[in-house]
């Protein structure tokens, strides 16, 4: 984590330490007198905290165990725990925390039997940040970074079915962004920067759920620069990948006539 990373996390803390302040008096982390069990109790009142959604009591008690009971056999589960209730709180301050957590979290246990579920929740943090596919994807390039580490790391994990489900969508994510400016660049009628990127959305990413539509317009760009034998191709993969799609129809007319032009050669 670089300096300037640091620096952001203490005062996303800071900021919410204050913020939160009210909302714990009410529920302080005090652990009752004479309980021979003080990290139990702690434990056992951040998760019922944590269940109700009270993600800010919640880390009263989590921070206790991590800061104050070093060889307590509950504290890494008390730090994804800090993980978790960042994440529940959903807002961009508090994903930026969670993955401060994941990630010191497999710092300090890095053959933890739960590493795997703290790199998948690390993924999710990351990708909780990702913006609309019309803005910056710096985020979601790190959450798709994220989600492959998981995939290298664990493949036999009980979580790999939803971390290839978030993984599909952060790339979906990254290739919308890309067809976008192709579909624009279409609009406006500069057909080599169309070209350029609906190409560069199916190298870089061969299974994007929307590759209909990326088939579709570069076909039709190409098309549009008398290149029917490099168009031809495009719609006929529209055609035998996809059952349903609203460019089906055009691109089955598009076959035809394109079919018929070059058997009249």
């Amino acid at each position: 984590m670089t300096s300037g990373v640091r620096r952001a996390v203490a005062i996303v803390i800071l900021v919410l330490g204050c913020a939160g302040a009210a909302a714990c008096a009410k529920d302080k982390a005090v652990v009752p007198p004479g309980n021979a069990e003080a990290d139990k109790f702690l434990f056992d009142r951040g998760q019922a905290l944590l269940n109700d959604k009270k993600w800010v009591q919640s880390r009263e008690y989590f921070r206790q165990i991590v800061d104050n009971y070093p060889q307590s056999p509950y504290r890494p589960d008390a730090k994804l725990a800090l993980g978790d209730a960042y994440i529940g709180e959903d807002t961009t301050e508090s994903l930026l925390l969670a993955v401060n957590e994941f990630r010191e979290f497999l710092t300090f246990y890095p053959t933890s039997p739960k590493a795997d579920y703290a790199q998948y929740k690390l993924a999710v943090a990351q990708a909780g940040q990702m913006l609309a596919p019309e803005r910056d994807q710096t985020a979601t390039r790190e959450a798709i970074k994220e989600f492959d580490t998981f995939l290298e790391r664990y493949p036999n994990s009980k979580y790999l079915p939803e971390v290839q489900k978030e993984a599909r969508a952060a790339k979906d994510r990254l290739s919308e962004a890309s067809y976008k400016v192709g579909v624009y660049y279409y609009r406006v009628k500069w057909w080599p920067g169309a070209i350029d990127r609906f190409r560069e959305v199916l190298k870089t990413d061969p299974e994007y759920t929307r590759r209909d539509g990326v088939y579709y317009y570069l076909a039709e760009t190409l098309l549009k620069q008398d290149k029917k034998a490099e168009a031809l191709p495009y719609y006929q993969r529209l055609v035998d990948e996809f059952q349903s799609s609203e460019y089906l129809e055009q691109a089955r007319k598009r076959i035809a006539e394109l079919s018929g032009s070059t058997s009249g050669r």
